[in-house]
């Protein structure tokens, strides 16, 4: 007999319904609220078991996981995850397993913590600036490369450590972007898409009236609604000791639920800015060390006795 070719929707049906599975006889009947009963010869709970707490008939909760060529509803896959007692991780894998869009997820509050793995892999990008990007697009970290080349945010205070209060309200920094009207325009667009999922929380809603009284450019764009997703590209600066440099940069969302943002600038050939950068490292570090020899002096010198 010929065998049938397993097509992909057909293999993701028979994952689903091995995960259904696996994750029902794992249930304690007593956990969710069932009677242990007796004569239970296999572990976890009855197929009709899950099927009454999703709400849902025991026939076809059954074809489901026999991997049946069976289409549920979002509100369904709802239902089971509940019924099923799945957490974050495990609700978007049935989502992701029935070619559905996952829930967003619950967003977070309150401060914002970098993790020590995070930490070490800025830090050890020691020729690319480097940033993290909280929800709100606060800078959160950054290397040593990125002080240098974009200015100290240990300086900085509260919103003025704000990313689009940088580009929109910062006169030192706009004056670093040479292409400033395509990079606040592009950056107003990107923050609007991910300020979405934050609509109505009161710390994005005092920044951006913020920012409309302290940015007539701002005030212009903020009612276009237009939205972008996060680009890579090339950012033009005029920085005021290494000159005209260029960076190619990148984004990357980290963190879980991933609320963060990694962004990465390398230094590109053009305007031997990868040259002009290492002499600025090398220049500070040199700097560094002159203070650091002079306050050792200073440390030294005898009181004079009276």
């Amino acid at each position: 007999m010929k065998k049938t070719a397993s097509t992909p929707a057909k293999i993701r049906h028979r994952e689903f319904g091995a995960f259904l599975r696996s994750r029902r006889e794992r249930l304690d009947p007593a956990g969710v609220g069932l009677p242990q009963g007796f004569r239970r010869r296999t572990p976890g709970l009855r197929r009709e078991e899950v099927a009454l707490l999703a709400g849902v008939g025991t026939t076809w909760y059954t074809w489901l996981e026999q991997g049946r060529d069976v289409r549920p509803s979002a509100e369904v896959l709802s239902a089971l995850a509940g019924a099923l007692r799945l957490d974050a991780a495990e609700r978007r894998h049935i989502y992701v397993l029935n070619d559905r869009s996952p829930p967003d997820e619950p967003q977070a509050a309150g401060p914002e913590r970098v993790d020590a793995s995070l930490q070490r892999m800025l830090e050890s990008l020691d020729r690319q600036p480097a940033y993290i990007l909280g929800r709100r697009w606060d800078v959160l970290a950054w290397n040593h490369a990125a002080s240098i080349v974009f200015g100290d945010y240990s300086k900085l205070k509260g919103d003025e450590r704000n990313i689009m209060h940088m580009v929109f309200a910062n006169e030192g920094h706009r004056r670093l972007l040479v292409d400033w009207d395509q990079i606040a325009s592009a950056s107003l667009a990107m923050f609007r898409a991910d300020s979405a999922r934050y609509a109505g929380d009161p710390e994005f809603e005092r920044l951006i009236g913020n920012l409309k009284q302290a940015s007539p450019a701002f005030r212009k764009w903020w009612p276009k609604y237009e939205v972008h997703q996060p680009l890579s590209g090339r950012k033009r600066l005029q920085h005021p000791i290494g000159g005209r440099m260029v960076f190619e940069y990148t984004s990357l969302a980290v963190g879980d639920p991933p609320n963060m943002r990694f962004v990465v600038f390398t230094p590109v050939d053009e305007e031997r800015t990868a040259a002009k950068l290492s002499s600025l490292l090398r220049s500070r570090k040199t700097d560094s060390k002159r203070a650091a020899g002079k306050s050792d002096r200073t440390a030294e010198v005898p009181t004079p006795a009276r």
